[in-house]
């Protein structure tokens, strides 16, 4: 199972105002917006550390997720939430041929952890062999800054100033969170349970 961005998240909708004042730069130089490019960077990173971690999608924006079997044909769960839109299956053959499937033969179940793609009668279509499937949806929480859920706001701020901070140091573990964005993403943790999509 792959997830590809189809579509990156609008810089102008990461927080850099906020995560500078969470970081406690200075303001009203001429420079103010000098960091803004290297802030951008880590918040980037942090968002994908986060919805790594979680599965949930923070900022609404478009996906391609290849699959290559289903592993519940009569209802396969997606691999993050929140699911917003299904927008269209492709079949595509080990020759790389292309069957796009008529996109009012499937259903979207939604669900806060664990929406499930579904067809309207029976089950999901066949794959062909050696080939694969190319689902696209639209999903996340947020279309701003103002409307991510504050739990994870706050863990997205906190990851990416831990990136900001510790830039030089080459001494850290090998995926390192804070303990403070452990606790804030527990309650998130169930959805890793069942996100399919078999080899």
């Amino acid at each position: 199972m792959i997830l590809i961005e189809v579509s990156q998240v609008d810089a102008d909708l990461l927080p850099i105002t906020p995560l500078k004042q969470h970081l406690h730069l200075g303001s009203g130089f001429a420079e103010d917006s000098a960091q803004d490019s290297i802030l951008e960077g880590y918040l980037r990173a942090a968002l994908s550390a986060i919805e790594g971690r979680t599965g949930q999608v923070i900022y609404q924006r478009q996906l391609r997720w290849i699959v290559n079997g289903w592993s519940r044909p009569e209802g396969q769960p997606f691999p993050v939430a929140p699911v917003v839109s299904f927008d269209g299956l492709t079949l595509i053959d080990a020759a790389g041929a292309e069957t796009e499937e008529p996109q009012e033969n499937y259903d979207l179940q939604l669900d806060p952890f664990e929406p499930r793609l579904r067809a309207v009668s029976g089950a999901l279509p066949k794959l062909p062999a050696g080939g694969r499937a190319e689902v696209l949806i639209t999903a996340g929480a947020a279309t701003n800054w103002g409307t991510v859920p504050p739990d994870l706001a706050q863990a997205v701020l906190l990851m990416a100033a831990h990136y900001y901070e510790y830039r030089h140091d080459v001494a850290l573990g090998k995926g390192c969170t804070p303990f403070g964005v452990t606790a804030l993403l527990e309650r998130y943790r169930p959805i890793r349970i069942g996100l399919g999509g078999g080899a």
